[in-house]
């Protein structure tokens, strides 16, 4: 069967995913039926896994581990200390700024079933990128971890909780209580995800319980149309168990959604990492968890498929790796088919942004086999339509703005009305920044957005670096691009014009941007130029004729 059939039988009436016209913000959609009507839901449903809730829902590198009842009664018990200690109920907002560990997951559904919104603060940012995104979401309570604490040099305007001290108390406060009642609507926020955007400050990104619904529904749709298409083999052994490594970091859409909501859903158990990204350490824990799919931002991939010591592991029971953050070359596809011989159907990607819950397009190894430099088909529910600068349609095969319409897609950011606009366009489609084009139903993505740089799946917009540089007293101008990194996918490049007969040394400026950004922000290559930077008729740099890639047609009159 085609995926068109497949998807037609499984959504149409009947059908486990079948769905249905809503009506959201004066927006029509189609939905599945079958679906949650919140988080707590969710969590509450998640007893059944195992058949009491004696599963393991998530295991750390560093040995904590819980089952999905465990995590029940963890949340319960969060959730009356913060209600009942900070007051924390409906539509208020508590601030996670920590590495991965079980006490963000436990205060992820502590928050959410009090009915209100986590703030995924980046553990990455410095102490001035920390207070800019707590100005902007005024949460009432921040959630942190030592090592981010000794960031913050003054009083953060909120009371805080120190994991390693504070947290114990809040597991301890109601061990036997049971989750909140609090009314939840579907289009209640649940989260804020932090984005980059145009005016170089990361953009609070609303999630609401409603988009958390649309994306698991259309994940698990996705494995349901693998198993109609392809059967498995009833002479087969039985397959291992479903578990999935978990390296994404819980302040991305990737680790929240993919890992840490999913697993509740599913019933799948995940193995999380801790510390610097290590493959070795990926390796180990595969062959001692058995586990069965590997998942990661495609440096990560590069570094586990690539590690000298991979035939030292048994990685027998890995069955597939995907991941997001930047399009899979083929070479990586490649890769991942040799490491992994034994494995049919391997690579799996997806193409998605915060915006949109992190998945709008899907495209398994058989489509990537015939078009590998596709991110593949809409999933049922979400539209993707190519459009111009006016937001007219363009036709298949001409290249435009990527577009996205559906229940997955984000109401906007937070106290950002103008972004908002610019983004969430009329009709209610998503202008995601990215530059693509239909083909065959397929979409192939031109661009990765302008001039944004993902470097090992991070995302940097280079005005944030170059606004930084602009204060330096000896630089006259400076622009701020990507360049190619095989392994990365991109690493900052900083060209820099100082005033005229001032020397400028790249270590230092180095540490100057350092001192106010995070350090995979900070660049990695120097360019010092004497003569002007080439601007067009509006003083914008012209970019590519920076690098080389374009010829400078503007002539000044």
């Amino acid at each position: 069967m085609t995926i068109a059939e497949v998807d037609a039988m499984l959504t149409g009436e009947g059908g486990f995913f079948e769905t249905e016209e809503v009506t959201v913000d004066g927006i029509a959609m189609t939905t599945l039926k079958n679906r949650a009507p919140h988080l707590r839901a969710l969590l509450q449903n998640s007893s059944n896994h195992g058949g009491d809730g004696s599963s393991r829902y998530y295991v750390f590198d560093d040995g904590r581990e819980a089952t999905f009842a465990e995590n029940i009664g963890h949340a319960a018990s969060v959730a009356a200390a913060l209600r009942d200690r900070y007051d924390i109920g409906h539509g208020d907002r508590v601030a996670v700024l920590a590495a991965n560990c079980p006490e963000w997951i436990q205060t992820f559904w502590a928050v959410t079933s009090l009915g209100g919104i986590v703030v995924a603060m980046n553990g990455w940012w410095t102490e001035d990128e920390i207070g800019y995104g707590l100005d902007l979401t005024s949460p009432k309570l921040l959630v942190t971890d030592t090592r981010r604490a000794e960031r913050l040099t003054g009083d953060p305007g909120m009371p805080m909780i120190v994991i390693e001290d504070d947290f114990p108390e809040l597991l301890a406060h109601a061990p036997d209580a049971a989750l909140p009642d609090t009314p939840i609507a579907e289009d209640d926020p649940a989260t804020i995800l932090f984005t980059s955007g145009t005016t170089g400050r990361p953009k609070g990104a609303i999630i609401t319980h409603r988009n958390f619904g649309a994306y698991l529904g259309c994940a698990f749709l996705l494995g349901a149309r693998d198993a109609f298409r392809f059967p498995a083999d009833p002479d087969a052994p039985p397959a291992p168990p479903m578990v999935t490594l978990a390296a994404s970091p819980l302040f991305h859409i990737s680790g929240l959604h993919s890992c840490c909501v999913t697993a509740v859903a599913s019933g799948f158990g995940h193995v999380w990492t801790t510390g610097r990204f290590d493959p070795e350490k990926v390796l180990q824990l595969t062959e001692q968890y058995g586990i069965t799919r590997l998942s990661g931002v495609t440096t990560q991939v590069w570094r586990i498929v690539e590690h000298p010591k991979f035939r030292d592991y048994d990685t027998s029971t890995v069955s597939s790796i995907g991941g997001g953050g930047s399009v899979w070359s083929p070479e990586l596809q490649r890769a991942c088919r040799e490491a992994l011989p034994h494995a049919e159907r391997v690579v799996g990607v997806g193409y998605g942004l915060t915006e949109c819950s992190g998945l709008a397009t899907n495209a398994g190894d058989d489509v990537l086999l015939e078009y590998p430099d596709s991110v593949g088909y809409p999933i049922p529910t979400c539209e993707v339509a190519i459009h111009d600068d006016d937001d007219n349609v363009l036709p298949d095969g001409a290249i435009g703005n990527v577009m996205l319409r559906g229940p997955m897609i984000t109401p906007g950011y937070w106290d950002n009305p103008e972004a908002t606009a610019e983004t969430i366009r009329p009709g209610g489609w998503l202008r995601t920044g990215d530059f693509g084009r239909l083909e065959h139903g397929l979409l192939f993505l031109s661009s990765r957005r302008t001039d944004l740089i993902i470097r090992g799946g991070e995302n940097i917009y280079p005005v944030e670096i170059e606004n930084r540089l602009d204060e330096h007293p000896a630089v006259r101008e400076v622009v701020v691009v990507g360049v190619e990194h095989r392994e990365l996918g991109a690493e900052v490049k900083a060209i820099v014009v100082p005033y005229p007969g001032v020397a400028v040394d790249p270590d230092e400026l180095a540490t100057f941007v350092g001192a106010t950004l995070s350090a995979h922000k900070v660049p990695a290559h120097w360019e010092i130029r004497t003569d002007p930077l080439p601007r067009n008729a509006t003083g914008k740099i012209l970019k590519r004729v920076v690098m080389g890639d374009a010829e400078n047609t503007f002539i000044e009159d």
